[in-house]
């Protein structure tokens, strides 16, 4: 197999009137990297921008930019933007339109690049190289990546990079984004180094998809492209896990250990924190003199946002096994398996990806809706997403679980009890979400079932590179959000409940006006066995679910309970075991999240539908409660 490194269409060459100008250094270069889905796309971007990456929106939609920086040790500093994946530049879908809109340079805000990396599967480049003729008709300088050098070789496949650069008219890179192989070759390109002659053929049509094809597959043949075999392991491993019987079987078990282990693995990291947030605060406490701001630091911030960090080790675990998952290509199978149940509720397939990643967060599932073209089945998705139990309801599910239900094996060491549990709340969550789509299906969102298209992608070890930035990203903004939103609500949780003043102290919590606000609450409450203090987590958790963590947190660490006692034993003496079964169902259907809220109504151009969503999921969440409520009090005698 040719490699990039004796590739002569790759050598270093001047610009010149038949070749490529140089991409010199510029300090507002942009490059963009493009390519079809699977491949390799964000791999190749991650070792580029390594740490120096962030997410942000695309101005006026809500999908998704990643933005990172390169530093070339001998041009300034690149901007490279991740463009959502694309087969073709005729969009059909917002995400599709986004990169159109990009690389033509009309995106608002966001700058026409002047470079692009566009990332094919050499494995599939029959498929992939249809999208060459569309990106190569922009004009933009352009190196062809061709990516899974390893496993076309691996799987007895062969390709010539300098052929098929002679026949575009552009440098071609055969490389490996996850080991690194030709990785050098993206770099000299990047500092404007190579350069080969322009193409003598002219581009198809680009509106003429079966001549574009044509095109692909000729250029395959004077590329020498011999097709590498098909993965063995693929096909075996898709005769199980695609099996109607076997497969969501497989699943299941695969869902089953994926909750055990965030309950037996988890613990000792959180004990671990949850001590260095007792000690810290203790050791805060004693150094500082006595007064508002020690009381501020050691009973607001410590007590509030120190309860919600205590989750960090299991929201990480959860984002780890969802990595695996996702990038050894099992994912794309659990999609084709749940195809079958979304289409009982009406659905297609389509919508089973943004309903899983809302297993993580409401907000990006709901923007992931873009690749659904059915505007009915995307307004339909978009309002049952929040039924996912995201990771924000982790810390309310496992604080009440853990003080509520004692941990004993239900199926030896693979299942236990509090396991269990968390996997019958997100069963219940999900059931909520058939039910409803399924209701909103049938009359208001009516609409023709469409095809279920879905590539499948070979089965890949992930990267430990990969893993760790995703997991590194899911801190930060887990850490984010408890240094923001749970900080500004523990400090004014913690102003509130220290006014109004009463002979110049502060008064007990119950007469302040926090107390106030439960108390106000607390008559609608009650019938689900929730008392005034439960009643300022749930409107201080609209905010944002795991709010409510920090907010019982701030007040018994006020009432000394958070320190002496802990949470949970703390709030043993507020619920009965009715009451918090109760909290967990309430949890399970309440849409309390301002910010899936704002995302909903941008999303679907308007008010109706959020406030419709809202209104529909607290009324469930009270309904759903009560019943809870009632039958575990029967129950229990």
């Amino acid at each position: 197999m040719t490699t990039p490194a004796g590739t002569p269409a790759l050598a270093d060459s001047p610009p010149g009137k038949d070749s490529l100008p140089a991409a010199g250094p510029r300090p507002s270069r942009v490059v963009a990297v493009v390519g079809p889905p699977n491949s390799g796309k964000s791999t190749l971007f991650n070792r580029l921008t390594g740490l120096r990456q962030k997410v942000a929106n695309f101005p006026g939609v809500t999908v998704e930019q990643h933005l990172g920086k390169l530093k070339l040790e001998d041009a300034a500093e690149v901007d490279i933007i991740d463009l959502p994946g694309v087969y073709s530049l005729s969009p059909r879908s917002e995400d599709e339109q986004v990169t159109h809109d990009v690389l033509m340079g009309r995106m608002p805000g966001v700058p026409r690049p002047d470079t692009i990396l566009l990332i094919l599967d050499v494995t599939n480049l029959g498929r992939h190289l249809v999208l060459a003729a569309p990106i190569l008709a922009l004009g933009l300088p352009t190196l062809i990546v061709l990516n899974m050098a390893d496993e076309l070789e691996k799987r007895g496949g062969d390709v010539d990079p300098e052929s098929l650069a002679l026949r575009l008219g552009v440098p071609v890179a055969l490389i490996s984004a996850a080991s690194g192989e030709g990785y050098e070759t993206v770099l000299q390109f990047l500092r404007g180094r190579i350069g080969v002659p322009r193409p003598m053929d002219l581009l198809p049509a680009l509106t003429d998809l079966p001549r574009c094809r044509a095109w692909a597959a000729s250029l395959g043949e004077a590329a020498k492209y011999q097709a590498p075999a098909p993965p063995l392991w693929t096909h075996r491993l898709d005769t199980v896990f695609l099996h109607p019987v076997a497969g969501p079987l497989v699943f299941l078990v695969v869902v089953v250990a994926v909750f055990q282990t965030i309950f037996t693995a988890a613990t000792p990291l959180m004990d671990l924190i949850d001590r260095a947030v007792g000690a810290s605060g203790a050791w805060l406490g004693a150094v500082l003199p006595a007064g508002v701001l020690r009381q501020l630091l050691v009973e607001g911030v410590w007590a509030g946002v120190g309860s919600v960090i205590v989750f960090l080790p299991q929201i990480l675990l959860l984002f780890l096994f969802i990595g695996i998952l996702e990038d050894s290509g099992y994912l794309a199978r659990a999609a084709l398996i749940a195809d079958r149940t979304m289409a009982k509720a009406g659905l297609q397939g389509k919508s089973f990806i943004p309903l899983l990643s809302a297993y993580a967060c409401a907000v990006p599932a709901i923007m992931a809706t873009r690749v659904i073209e059915n505007k009915r089945d995307r307004i339909a998705t978009i309002l049952i997403a929040p039924f996912m139990t995201c990771s924000a309801r982790l810390p309310v599910y496992t604080l009440i679980i853990a003080a509520f239900l004692p941990e004993r094996p239900l199926v030896g060491p693979f299942l236990g009890t509090r396991a269990a549990a968390l996997l019958g709340l997100y069963l219940l969550g999900f059931v909520a979400a058939v039910v409803t789509a399924r209701a909103l299906k049938s009359s208001v969102l009516q609409s023709e079932k469409t095809p279920f298209v879905l590539e499948m992608p070979p089965y890949r070890m992930p990267t430990l590179r990969g893993l760790g930035l995703r997991l590194l990203d899911r801190a930060k903004i887990f850490l984010h959000r408890a240094g923001t939103v749970i900080l500004v609500t523990s400090i004014v949780l913690w102003a509130l409940a220290h006014v109004p003043l009463k002979d110049g102290a502060a008064p007990r919590i119950a007469d302040s006006f926090a107390g106030t606000i439960g108390r106000v609450v607390e008559p609608v409450i009650a019938p689900l066995g929730f008392n005034w203090k439960i009643g300022i987590g749930l409107v201080s958790s609209i905010a944002a679910r795991e709010v409510i963590v920090g907010t019982l947190g701030t007040i018994y660490g006020m009432e000394g309970d958070a320190h002496s006692k802990g949470l949970q034993e703390a709030l043993r003496h507020d619920l009965t075991p009715a009451g918090a079964v109760a909290l967990l169902v309430f949890f399970a259907f309440a849409m309390q999240c301002m910010s899936t809220i704002a995302v909903v109504r941008r999303e679907t151009g308007g008010w109706t539908w959020p406030i419709l969503q809202f209104s529909y999921m607290s009324i469930l969440a009270w309904v759903g409660a009560f019943v809870a409520f009632r039958v575990v009090t029967a129950l229990m005698g």
